[in-house]
C-alpha cells in the first residue's frame, strides 16, 4: 500500500503509465456479515448462503460466499487500484474454482495482460487466492484505462449494521405455536392496532382469544380493519372497567391462561389484576423485555421497565426472581444477571449500588437462586467484555449480562426505549409475578412485538401448566 493510499487519497494510474505484467491488488478476510450484506443487496437469499443447518448438509460442509462477492472484490481493485478512477468496465469473465467460506482470506489481483495503444483498452488477468494458495476464482476484465490523472480523498464509506431482521420472531412464533395455543383474555381490544394484533396471534397459532369489550364497538373496529370476528367468542360489557373485571374473572377460574391488554389504559388494567388477591403469588408482580439487538450477541431481559416505580431491595428481588424465572423458560440454563447502576462500585450516596451489593449477596447465601449475579455494574461494564477489562473487572457475568435489572422505572423505560428506537433493538414484553403471564403492550409496539410477547407469553403458560407460579 502506497504512503498516499494510507494517508486516505485514491490515485488512478493512466493507461501511459502502464505496462504488460504491472498489477495490483486487495486483501479481505470474510466475514458472516459480508454475506449477509451481500445478499440483502442482491437479494440472493440461498440458503447455501444463509441457512447454516442447510448449508452444514452440502458439498460444501457450511456456508460459503456468493461467488459474484469474489466479482466485486475484482470491480474494487480495478476502479480502485489498477487503473483506478476513471476507468470504464467493459468486459469480464469468471471462474469459479473453490468455494469460499467464512474465515477465509482473499488475496484478489489485477495483471495487466495486453494494451491496446489506438483505444487505450487494457486486457487484465484477475484471480483471488485464499490464504492457503489456493485459487478460487480466474478470469479476465477488459476495460477503458484513464488517460488522465485523478488524486482524490477516499471516500468516507458508511457504518452499516445488520439488524436480525424477523428471523429470530420467526423461529420464536415457530417453537411457541408447537406448544398449542393458550385461551386468551383480550381486555378491550376497541382499537384497530389492539385488535388486529389478538386477530395475528390467533392466526399464528399462539392463543385462541376471547374479546371483552362492548360488542358494537368491537364489530364495528373489525368492520374498519377488514377482519371477520363471527367465529371469535365474545364477552360483552359496557366499558373498558367492566372489561377488566370480567377478564380477572376469566383468570381466576380457570377459564383463561393468559390476559391481554387492549386499548385502555395500563393503568387500569393492571390495577384490576393487582386488586385481585386471588391472582396474587408469593412474588410482586413486575414486567421483563425480552430484547435482541444487532449490536450484542445474545437476547438479553430488561427489568423492570414498566410496573414498579422506585422499587425497594425486597422487591428487586422479586423483580430478579421474575427475570431469572423468564430466562429459564426461554432456555437459558445459568442466566447472568447485572444489577445495573450508574458506577461499578459501592456508594453510601448511591442507593442503587448499596442495592446491588445486597442482592449479590442474597445470591450468595441462596435468597436468590439459578442464576450468576453481579453489581453494581455500569451499563457499559455489563455488556462489553472491552469495557469490562478496561475498568479491571474480574466478573463472570461483566460483559456479557443475559438480564439487566435496573435501578427504577425511569431508568428502565428510557434504556428500553433508546435501545428500541436508536438500537434497532427488536422486544417483547410480559409480566410476571401473578398466576398467570400478562401480556403488556404499548400503542407505539410493532406488529412483530406484539405478536413475540404473545409467543413469550405462551411459553410461559405452558411451564405454569406443570409448574405453577
Amino acid at each position: 500500500m502506497s504512503e498516499t493510499t494510507s494517508l486516505g487519497v485514491i490515485r488512478n494510474r493512466v493507461f501511459d503509465a502502464l505496462a504488460v505484467g504491472d498489477s495490483d491488488s486487495i486483501t479481505r478476510t470474510l466475514s458472516a456479515a459480508d454475506i449477509q450484506l451481500f445478499a440483502v443487496l442482491s437479494g440472493d437469499a440461498n440458503p447455501q448462503h444463509m441457512d447454516p443447518d442447510y448449508a452444514a448438509r452440502t458439498r460444501f460442509h457450511g456456508v460459503i460466499a456468493h461467488g459474484m462477492f469474489g466479482g466485486a472484490l475484482i470491480s474494487a481493485v480495478l476502479g480502485t487500484r489498477l487503473p483506478g478512477p476513471g476507468t470504464i468496465y467493459l468486459s469480464q469473465t469468471l471462474k469459479f474454482l473453490a468455494p469460499v467460506h467464512i474465515g477465509d482470506t482473499l488475496c484478489t489481483t489485477v495483471t495487466v495482460s495486453a494494451r491496446n495503444e489506438a483505444h487505450k483498452r487494457l486486457t487484465l488477468a484477475c484471480s483471488c487466492v485464499n490464504q492457503d494458495g489456493v485459487s478460487v476464482i480466474s478470469g479476465e476484465a477488459e476495460v477503458i484505462a484513464p488517460t488522465e490523472s485523478v488524486v482524490r480523498m477516499r471516500a468516507t464509506l458508511p457504518d452499516v449494521r445488520l439488524t436480525p431482521g424477523s428471523g429470530n420472531v420467526q423461529h420464536l412464533l415457530r417453537h411457541a405455536a408447537s406448544l398449542g395455543a393458550a385461551r386468551v383474555a383480550v381486555v378491550h381490544p376497541c382499537d384497530e392496532l389492539s385488535l388486529t394484533a389478538a386477530l395475528d396471534a390467533q392466526a399464528a397459532g399462539l392463543i385462541i382469544p376471547i374479546l371483552i369489550g362492548p360488542k358494537d364497538k368491537l364489530l364495528a373496529v373489525a368492520k374498519l380493519a377488514g377482519r371477520d370476528i363471527s367465529d371469535v367468542q365474545i364477552e360483552a360489557v359496557a366499558h373498558s372497567h367492566a372489561a377488566a373485571a370480567r377478564a380477572v374473572e376469566l383468570a381466576v377460574d380457570g377459564t383463561v391462561e393468559m390476559l391481554m391488554k387492549g386499548s385502555l389504559h395500563t393503568d387500569e388494567f393492571m390495577g384490576a389484576i393487582v386488586n385481585c388477591s386471588a391472582l396474587h403469588t408469593k412474588r410482586r408482580i413486575s414486567h421483563c423485555y425480552l430484547m435482541q439487538t444487532p449490536a450484542y450477541p445474545r437476547p438479553f431481559i430488561l427489568t423492570d421497565a414498566a410496573i414498579n416505580i422506585l422499587p425497594t431491595l425486597e422487591e428487586k428481588a422479586d423483580i430478579l426472581r421474575n427475570a431469572i424465572e423468564l430466562a429459564h423458560t426461554i432456555g437459558v440454563a445459568m442466566p447472568r444477571a447485572a444489577i445495573l447502576a450508574a458506577v461499578e462500585t459501592v456508594s453510601p450516596h448511591m442507593p442503587a449500588t448499596l442495592d446491588a451489593a445486597a442482592l449479590c449477596k442474597m445470591a450468595d447465601r441462596g435468597q436468590i437462586s439459578g442464576a450468576l449475579v453481579d453489581g453494581p455494574l455500569a451499563f457499559d461494564n455489563a455488556v462489553s467484555p472491552a469495557a469490562a477489562r478496561i475498568k479491571g473487572i474480574v466478573s463472570p457475568v461483566a460483559g456479557q449480562a443475559d438480564i439487566l435489572l435496573v435501578p427504577d422505572l425511569e431508568s428502565g423505560n428510557m434504556l428500553a426505549k433508546q435501545l428500541e428506537f436508536l438500537g434497532d433493538a427488536a422486544s417483547a414484553g410480559v409480566v410476571l409475578g401473578a398466576k398467570l403471564p400478562i401480556i403488556l403492550t404499548s400503542r407505539a409496539d410493532s406488529r412483530e412485538t406484539r405478536l413475540a410477547s404473545c409467543a413469550v407469553a405462551l411459553l410461559l403458560a405452558h411451564r405454569y401448566r406443570s409448574t405453577p407460579p
